[in-house]
């Protein structure tokens, strides 16, 4: 099946679905209307073929059918649709006047059902058409109408995975750096190589589970629960997140079925910050594990868009009696660890806390980079956001030559508000962390190529998942137009090596590459996105930084690795 139809009820004004629907719906009306008496009925519903030819694609245009099949086919695709997108689905376009989703559905229930589009060719039989009653009074609707949306796809749209997708074989290579990609589905095979599933994440493969700790900004719960195998899917859980008011309560309904999880609410006490952590925990009776992602915790996150993957080593128990200092890494990556938990001042997490001290970390060989709500002074300011890389990239990257040949890449998305031009945060304080290189690398900085990778329109158009992909892929009108200085920065997806080219990239990279894109001076995966809600901004003529959300990525240092700069083996974008 061809991408529209899969993603028909987002491509209605596609030219495509003009081309295929417009054309067959004059011929389509005398040939319902056996009955002679009709075809004056027919002539009087002329004006109405505009609202017509609009549902054809919701409804998948079935062979000759017109008005009839119409009427047959529209009740059970429209409450399919709202039982599984409840967002952008058929049912908007099925009434042109009406002003929102919410509202077409009340009228729905109302006028039972479609009859609208039915009743002039149905005149007589109108008395029977008691039909569409039973819709009227069905709890479905009203239940699901209060749920958030995991995706904007729906159940249907997703495909049962073949039994060798889930065949993890991991190469020598990523031991070293244990960074993976997450699978596709719809790539070739040999891409997925090396690739890794969450159900393979949470697998006996990577140790015994007891329990774990799930930090994310998106749940859908009961798919969570089954991502876990059946010998683990009732270990203890916690799920971390920063919902308040109604989506707390339709997240805390979400899990009712489910006695072994419980919840941590993150607090967020700047406006318009969020809890955007995404971040593993895990405990096994044969240790401790952490994996930090890109990942929300719901299907759509899981299996056609580009997403990647911190997995730490398997963590061992540090003997009896061990100093608290006893199994730091070289990184810091226990302290700034324990730092970050620290930072929600939250009791859920005090046992989790005790417990990684327990544990040897030593062999971690990456530095953490986390956001956390507040507003920071003094030596405070370097522990988190942009201040917090600036500073690690400082101490602990070494000059090049030529470094302004040297571009930078930031890759993510969604994008926020930065300011009337670039000097306002882009270039004054953003730019300025990422060409950072050694102590002395700022006076460079200035002429340093900065390519910020985004999706266009027509890479979402050719993606795998068509036109609702654009649904990860926030960046407000408003806010576009309020900055169009920055389009100069953008650059398309591309991610031929990887094959994820069609795969919309939900990862956010940020990485300094040779001219040639051969060796790598540092790379960043994280959560973050280009926001200053994310990042920080520096206030107070400079000397405070506020940051809004909860971020954590990792940040893999060639020094760390006992080189000077490192081959390019982990980037999955390019610059286009």
């Amino acid at each position: 099946m061809s991408q529209e139809s899969q993603h028909g009820k987002w491509t209605l004004s596609d030219s495509d679905d003009d081309d295929n629907i417009i054309p067959p719906t004059p011929p389509k009306k005398p040939n319902l209307k056996p009955e002679p008496e009709r075809k004056a009925d027919t002539s009087n519903t002329v004006p109405k073929p505009k609202p017509k030819p609009e549902p054809s694609p919701a409804c998948n245009v079935k062979s000759k059918a017109s008005i009839k099949t119409e009427e047959r086919s529209a009740p059970p695709m429209g409450s399919e649709a709202r039982q599984a997108a409840h967002l952008n689905q058929s049912k908007p376009v099925k009434y042109e006047n009406s002003s929102s989703p919410a509202g077409k559905r009340k009228r729905e229930t109302d006028e039972g059902g479609w009859n609208l589009s039915s009743s002039d060719d149905e005149a007589p039989s109108s008395a029977p058409k008691v039909k569409p009653k039973p819709p009227r009074s069905s709890p479905p609707r009203k239940k699901i109408e209060d749920k958030r949306p995991p995706s904007p796809h729906g159940p249907g749209y997703y495909k049962e995975e073949p039994s060798d997708f889930f065949e993890a074989s991991l190469s020598a290579m990523n031991d070293a750096y244990r960074f993976y990609l997450n699978k596709v589905r719809g790539i070739e095979k040999k891409y997925n190589t090396g690739a890794l599933h969450i159900k393979e994440i949470l697998s006996p493969m990577f140790g015994t589970l007891k329990e774990s700790v799930q930090f994310n900004y998106c749940f859908d719960i009961p798919w969570m629960v089954n991502q876990y195998p059946p010998e683990f899917r009732d270990k203890p859980v916690i799920i971390v997140h920063g919902e308040k008011r109604e989506s707390k309560a339709r997240l805390i309904q979400q899990a009712q079925p489910y006695s072994h999880i419980r919840f941590c609410q993150a607090k967020l006490d700047i406006a318009f910050g969020t809890h955007h952590t995404k971040m593993m925990l895990l405990w096994y009776e044969e240790g401790f594990r952490v994996i930090i992602l890109t990942s929300n915790m719901i299907q759509a996150d899981w299996y056609q868009k580009t997403q990647g993957l911190w997995m730490s080593p398997l963590y061992p128990r540090l003997p009896e009696g061990s100093p608290e200092t006893a199994g730091e890494s070289p990184t810091h990556f226990k302290r700034d660890l324990l730092e970050y938990l620290r930072a929600y001042r939250a009791p859920e997490l005090a046992e989790w806390i005790e417990r990684i001290k327990e544990h040897d970390l030593s062999e971690t060989r990456i530095y953490l980079i986390g956001s956390t709500p507040g507003r920071f002074q003094g030596p405070d300011m370097e522990k988190w956001g942009h201040l917090k890389l600036r500073k690690l990239l400082s101490e602990h990257t070494c000059p090049v030559q030529n470094a302004e040949e040297w571009p930078v890449i930031g890759q993510f998305s969604s994008i926020g508000s930065m300011g009337l031009d670039k000097t306002k945060w882009l270039a004054a304080e953003f730019q300025r962390t990422l060409t950072t290189l050694g102590k002395a690398s700022s006076s460079s900085s200035a002429g340093t190529p900065v390519l910020l990778v985004y999706p266009s329109v027509d890479n979402v158009r050719t993606s795998l998942e068509g036109y609702p992909a654009g649904g990860s892929l926030p960046y407000s009108i408003q806010t576009a137009q309020k900055q169009l200085w920055l389009h100069s920065y953008f650059h398309r997806w591309k991610a031929e090596t990887s094959g994820r080219s069609s795969a919309m990239p939900h990862i956010k990279t940020y990485m300094r590459a040779s001219p040639d894109f051969s060796q790598l001076a540092w790379f960043l995966v994280t959560s973050a996105n280009l926001s200053k809600a994310a990042w920080g901004a520096m206030e107070k003529n400079n000397t405070q930084v506020m940051v809004r959300s909860y971020e954590l990525g990792v940040l893999y240092l060639p020094s760390a690795f006992n080189s000077c700069t490192q081959k390019e083996v982990w980037y999955c974008g390019a610059a286009g």
